[in-house]
Formats: C-alpha cells, sequence, structure tokens
C-alpha cells in the first residue's frame, strides 16, 4: 500500500474511533493528532478539516455497502427487478446475507464504529441524527416497504401491508443489533437472528 494512502486510511481509522468513543462533535483535530502521535501540522496535510475526515468516513461506508452487494451477489437494480429476483433468490441466500449486513454493523471495527458514532451523535445534531435514520432506522425501513410493496402489489393495500410487514423484518434485527455490544452470549444472538428469519419466511410464506 502506498504510504501517503495508509496514512490517509490509518488517520480515518483513528479519527472514527475517537468520535464513536467522545462523540464527533467532543472531538478535536488536536485529539486526532495526538490519538496518531503526529502534530496538528502533519495531520493537516492529509485532512484540511475535521468535515473532511468525516465526509471520507461516509463515503467509505457507502463503498462497503455496494462491495457487499456484490460479493453476495444480492439483486441490484430497480425495485421491480429487485422484487422479482428476491422471489426466486433462495432463503439461504438472504439469511447468509442478512447475517453478514449484522456482522457487519456489530463486529466490523470500521462500521460498528460508524454506528457507534451516530448513536451518540444522533441528539446533538441534525445531520448526524439524519444519517442514523438513512442508515440505520427509517432508511432501511423505507427500502423494505418499498420492496415488500413491489412483491404483493397485486394485493389490496399493498403499501400498509409491506410498511408492517418490512417493521416485522427490521424490527427484531435492529433491536438485536442494539443488544449486540453488551451481550456475554454474542453467538445467541445469531441464533436468534437466524431464527426470526425462519420464521418470518414461514410466516410471509417465503419458504
Amino acid at each position: 500500500m502506498d504510504k501517503e494512502v495508509g496514512t490517509k486510511e490509518r488517520i480515518l481509522q483513528e479519527a472514527l474511533k475517537l468520535f464513536a468513543q467522545n462523540g464527533y462533535m467532543a472531538t478535536s483535530m488536536s485529539d486526532i493528532a495526538k490519538k496518531l502521535d503526529i502534530t496538528k501540522a502533519a495531520l493537516y496535510k492529509h485532512y484540511v478539516s475535521k468535515q473532511e475526515i468525516f465526509d471520507c468516513i461516509v463515503k467509505r461506508m457507502n463503498q462497503m455497502d455496494q462491495e457487499r452487494v456484490k460479493q453476495y451477489q444480492m439483486p441490484e437494480g430497480t425495485f421491480l427487478k429487485i422484487a422479482e429476483e428476491y422471489k426466486i433468490t433462495p432463503l439461504d441466500k438472504i439469511k447468509i446475507f442478512t447475517e453478514v449486513q449484522f456482522r457487519h454493523w456489530t463486529e466490523e471495527d470500521f462500521s460498528r464504529d460508524f454506528r457507534k458514532m451516530l448513536t451518540l451523535e444522533q441528539y446533538r445534531s441534525q445531520e448526524m441524527a439524519d444519517l442514523y435514520q438513512n442508515y440505520l432506522a427509517k432508511g432501511p425501513i423505507d427500502y423494505m416497504t418499498d420492496l415488500f410493496a413491489e412483491m404483493i402489489k397485486d394485493k389490496e393495500d399493498s403499501f400498509r401491508k409491506s410498511r408492517q410487514i418490512a417493521l416485522d423484518f427490521y424490527g427484531p434485527i435492529f433491536l438485536l443489533m442494539s443488544m449486540y455490544d453488551n451481550a456475554d452470549d454474542k453467538e445467541e444472538i445469531f441464533s436468534s437472528l437466524n431464527e426470526h428469519i425462519e420464521r418470518f419466511a414461514r410466516t410471509e410464506h417465503l419458504v
């Protein structure tokens, strides 16, 4: 890895750790430089501001999302195309991808710290609140609502029903994610996750 790229990457990772621990607002460029054991002048050679560091973190999160979709060959494209493909996507594949997403938010250092930062900062900044909703709350629910609406569009009042289905599916996943960090038995969390997906699939006649 190019030394310049390596340094910029290390700055992103260490800065995000501080944001997750102390909050974005409470962390200064001086704090980041101290954590990295470099001078502020050296830090500013790589990033001109804390906002630029934050913007690069968000960009990285978006790249990671796209990479996971491609790696696990999950449906892409318009909602209509995605909905049609989900109808023929094996349940095991959906289970695997859901667990991958769950591990992404709970076990991968970068995305886990991003989640923790947004959880802390959502009450202090409208921008952070919007990002929290987009990544972890309203965004996933809206996406799943639109997806399920396409899958059941021939049924009466499909939007209302699809919204409830989305809540039924994602609600327990969000709760388990919230429980994970302080859970003594983390594998039990994953057992509950898989049981939820299987029960949901049977209830909604996906299997």
